[in-house]
């Protein structure tokens, strides 16, 4: 499988976890103490670098490390905005959609190198 693309759906599958991790005990363990959502947010984590470890260095053997970064800022908004309305229930705003298209310049920043 292509690298870029194998890092992709590796981060991809990295970042469902590391969304759940931070963020999901606000919803689900906010009646527990904070050390046991802690140490179920950790137990999660561990998921997430199985898949984060990897995807990285598999990226870095085809990308800088400025353009896998962004790449995994892209990949984060693009899980956080529907776990953030669908899971959690907030509404859906507008400053998405700027989040999103100022992370959109980051990208031709990053990788203009890469389009000229």
């Amino acid at each position: 499988m292509n690298p870029v693309l194998t890092t992709i759906v590796l981060l991809t599958c990295s970042n469902v976890f590391m969304t759940f991790a931070w963020y999901a005990h606000l919803k689900e363990l906010n009646n527990k103490p904070w050390i046991i959502a802690a140490l179920a947010s950790w137990g999660v984590a561990l998921l997430e670098y199985l898949f984060q470890v990897p995807a990285n260095r598999i990226g870095y053997s085809v990308m800088s490390l400025g353009q896998l970064k962004i790449l995994q800022e892209v990949i984060t908004l693009s899980i956080f905005v529907p776990f953030a309305v669908l899971y959690m229930k907030e509404s859906l705003k507008l400053d998405y959609l700027w989040a999103g298209l100022c992370i959109l310049g980051a990208v031709y920043f990053i990788f203009r190198s890469e389009i000229h």
